[in-house]
């Protein structure tokens, strides 16, 4: 049962975040199909403004998903979440261009990014929650980085994809086809873990909770049951310290990983001038490093507190990230590659240890929430709107490590909300 949760939940990821890093790799591509100008900056800051608004809908999918996972389970949440995710993922990859059907193409890619990150909201906080819920209390940490684990390897599939698709094919069949292939496939493999989740059995602590409220319901305690009809009013009546907190530990992963994962392939090719080969490839290098040091932080975090990492995460970014854009600025390939990996590597810190944090901080009855809304919220504010951030910042202020400077600020704030808050490792998720 297990194996099936983790294989399930890795799949989930990658679906969501595979299409996401197909979005960002190709902006350049989707940028002349649906938003044709004379203009290539404005194209594609319209390409990531739909970006940034498909992530309006985040914090009210987070609601609904989390209110959802809690009180009917976390299984039939992650089932009919991902139904809809690689749905629309699927409609993205059959949309027609701009010259065919004029201003309703760009409209309807919005549609589908929103339906995207509606249902991609639960995804990842569901998908953490229920895997940190299976896990042994001593190896959760290392348990629950296969969340941002599968994340990366999606991002990877689609660096990978992007890097031979440019090296293969030419700008017409990219633009003509090319482009929709990564959308595509989302449909089967939506339907596989559709499968997947369809058999497994949700998690043993829900189920123990569920147990306990309905012995007090029917039992020597009926009349004081606390079945929680209203998650979100009990997690910002009982529960808004630990939201705030998380919020801000989220920040920083969400301007961090949209940043340094998504976004740098187009700065480098854009801003500073390198290939789109070269660029691609350094992404993809950087990623196979990330997802082994995802688990070696996940692993560290078990020994020595999910806090002592997440605080080093804030320190390291705060310190390397103005030097490493100034370097990033060189556009020479090896500079380039090895601030990238230390910019990867400080991610992971963060990254690694986020997901069994957000687990441990809330209680079980609201958990689901807890953890969708202050990661969903922080991603729609900070994470979603970074690509566009950083693009306007280079063009707004002319120097070209104006983001570094964004997420030195944001770090700052993240480091401050991890001083504030509690350690939880190792704590029984049933009795928190």
């Amino acid at each position: 049962m297990v194996r099936k949760v983790a294989w399930s939940s890795f799949l989930g990821n990658f679906i969501e975040w595979f299409d996401y890093a197909s979005y960002s790799y190709f902006a350049t591509v989707i940028a002349g199909v649906f938003f044709p100008s004379s203009n290539r900056t404005v194209a594609l800051m319209e390409t990531f403004g739909v970006f940034a608004l498909s992530f309006v809908l985040r914090p009210v999918g987070a609601l609904f998903w989390g209110h959802f996972g809690d009180r009917f389970g976390r299984k039939r949440a992650l089932s009919l979440s991902i139904l809809l995710m690689s749905g629309a993922s699927f409609l993205i990859g059959c949309l027609p261009a701009y010259a065919v059907i004029g201003v309703l193409a760009p409209l309807l890619l919005l549609l589908m990014r929103m339906v995207q990150g509606f249902s991609a909201s639960g995804e990842y906080a569901g998908a953490a929650t229920f895997l940190g819920e299976y896990a042994p209390a001593r190896r959760r940490g290392i348990y629950c980085s296969l969340i941002p684990a599968s994340t990366a390897i999606g991002l990877l599939a689609g660096s990978t994809l992007a890097m031979l698709m440019t090296t293969n094919l030419d700008a017409v069949a990219m633009s003509a086809w090319g482009w929709r292939v990564p959308f595509l496939m989302a449909g089967p493999l939506g339907l596989i873990v559709h499968y997947i989740r369809n058999n497994v059995a949700d998690s043993p602590i829900y189920e123990q909770m569920n147990a306990e409220l309905e012995r007090k319901e029917g039992g020597m305690d009926a009349g004081k049951g606390t079945r929680n009809v209203s998650p979100l009013r009990t997690l910002f009546h009982d529960h808004l310290k630990q939201v705030l907190l998380s919020f801000g530990a989220c920040m920083l992963n969400a301007v961090g990983f949209y940043t340094v994962l998504t976004y740098l392939p187009t700065y480098l090719s854009e801003t500073v001038g390198m290939e789109a080969s070269q660029s691609s490839l350094i992404t993809t290098v950087c990623l196979v490093l990330y997802i082994g040091l995802v688990f070696a932080m996940g692993h560290i975090s078990d020994h020595f507190g999910r806090k002592k990492v997440l605080v080093g995460a804030c320190v390291a970014f705060i310190v390397l990230t103005v030097p490493a854009f100034m370097i990033l600025e060189t556009g020479a390939f090896w500079p380039v590659l090895l601030v990238e990996l230390a910019l990867c590597a400080t991610l992971t810190a963060n990254d690694g240890t986020l997901s069994s944090y957000l687990t441990e901080t809330f209680p079980t009855s609201v958990r689901f929430t807890g953890f969708a809304f202050s990661f969903n919220l922080a991603n729609a504010l900070f994470g979603g709107t970074a690509p566009f951030i950083a693009t306007w910042l280079i063009w707004a202020t002319g120097s070209a490590i104006a983001p570094a400077w964004y997420m030195v600020v944001i770090a700052a704030i993240a480091l401050v909300a991890m001083c504030l808050s509690h350690e939880n490792t190792e704590k029984d998720l049933g009795t928190i």
